[in-house]
């Protein structure tokens, strides 16, 4: 029996299992998401770099007359993956490589933004007339706490910081979140094609090609065509891909309320 009558012989199988695999995958995917899921990226923008140069000038970034090294944008993006919309959340971020000079917070296609924690007032308030300590340069340089009173599911915040890295390196600007039952997972950066990761994508394509061989096989036992077609797929595998997640998305929503 050649590999071509094997797919034939097997496909219901293949496809109740298919289907089966899909169905556990999504009782699955419900049970974890009870236990809540926040995921945040970061993307680093360099807008300034000092430099010495004896022939055509010196460029020289400072903040409050103190010379910087560089300066970047930072911007963080966190977003609620869960099926469950949350209150009352306290969010802090923070740095141990850059210094954190200015910011602005949001939250998408809304006009809110994000409030510090009274607690994280009172560490700065410098008394009038005196100059901040030591300690509370470092906390305004090192760390934030935000309130976010409702964080609903699907929801998005976003965090833009002005920052001086103090290495060589770019800023690493980590994010956590004080709620129950909830974890919070940082995101490398990724290709985004169709608004979905390309590597998922891709993945997800070549199964749904491997699937749509199987049926393909009943109609035609010459090899070259079937290589042609599997071909002519490979070069467009991530568009299916990234649509089926699209449409995997959007049905978990609905399923989600």
């Amino acid at each position: 029996m050649n590999f071509i009558d094997l797919l034939k012989n097997e496909y219901l199988s293949v496809v109740f299992g298919g289907l089966s695999g899909l169905l556990v995958s999504w009782l699955s995917h419900k049970v974890i998401n009870k236990r809540g899921v926040f995921r945040y990226y970061l993307t680093n923008n360099r807008i300034g770099i000092s430099a010495q140069d004896s022939v055509f000038g010196n460029v020289e970034i400072r903040w409050n007359d103190v010379p910087n090294r560089n300066l970047f944008i930072s911007t963080i993006e966190l977003k609620n993956e869960s099926l469950i919309d949350y209150e009352n959340i306290i969010i802090n971020t923070y740095t141990n490589n850059t210094k954190l000079l200015t910011e602005a917070t949001h939250v998408l296609d809304s006009p809110n933004i994000l409030n510090l924690t009274q607690a994280y007032k009172d560490k700065i308030t410098v008394p009038t007339g005196e100059e901040p300590s030591e300690a509370q340069k470092n906390i305004f340089h090192g760390q934030r706490e935000y309130n976010l009173p409702v964080f609903n599911r699907g929801q998005v915040v976003k965090f833009e910081y002005l920052n001086s890295a103090v290495t060589e390196e770019e800023p690493a600007i980590w994010l956590s979140a004080t709620v129950k039952g909830v974890k919070v997972i940082f995101q490398p950066p990724q290709v985004i094609v169709f608004d979905v990761p390309r590597n998922k994508a891709a993945i997800y394509g070549a199964v749904i090609g491997l699937i749509a061989l199987i049926p393909l096989t009943r109609y035609t036992n010459t090899a070259w065509i079937i290589g042609l077609i599997a071909l002519i797929y490979g070069y467009f595998v991530i568009v299916p891909g990234a649509y089926f997640i699209k449409s995997v998305r959007k049905i978990r929503d609905i399923v989600g309320g």
